[in-house]
């Protein structure tokens, strides 16, 4: 159990920032590396729903959602919306490929979603734009 604020607030700060990382680099590898159209393809012929916008939705929520990790920013509402980005690549992509990664399974994804409802749960800490913002409304929901 972390004893300080400080403490807690630079381990909320270190995962923002790790898990953002992740988020942008599987969205930049969406919009980038393989481009919308492929991304939506690829959606398609695993079975997403409606592929175009599960594409246009998993990149858009992956960059901007782990911008708003990094910053602080609207933290539980991009935890929310991270965890069920990853909800639905469990689902239609990694449940059935058992658990290692290495496989393709569904440990990644599931560490990434439970993190982001984490954050998403206890918020960002002192070292953020949330706190910036309303720093009186973050300190009732600590009390």
């Amino acid at each position: 159990m972390l004893r300080s604020a400080a403490a807690r607030d630079l381990v909320l700060l270190l995962s923002r920032i790790g898990l953002g990382v992740v988020f942008i680099a599987h969205g930049w590898q969406k919009f980038q590396t393989n481009g919308l159209d492929r991304t939506a393809a690829g959606f398609e012929q695993i079975g997403v729903p409606a592929p175009t916008l599960s594409a246009y939705y998993a990149t858009g929520i992956e960059l901007l959602g782990g911008v708003a990790l990094i910053l602080g920013v609207l933290t539980p509402v991009a935890g929310v919306l991270l965890a069920l980005d990853m909800v639905g690549a469990l689902a239609f992509v990694h449940l059935s490929n058992g658990v290692f990664v290495a496989n393709g399974g569904w440990e990644l994804v599931a560490a990434l979603g439970l993190l982001s409802l984490t954050l998403a749960a206890v918020g960002s800490g002192r070292v953020s734009v949330d706190n910036l913002l309303a720093p009186s409304a973050r300190q009732k929901v600590a009390a």
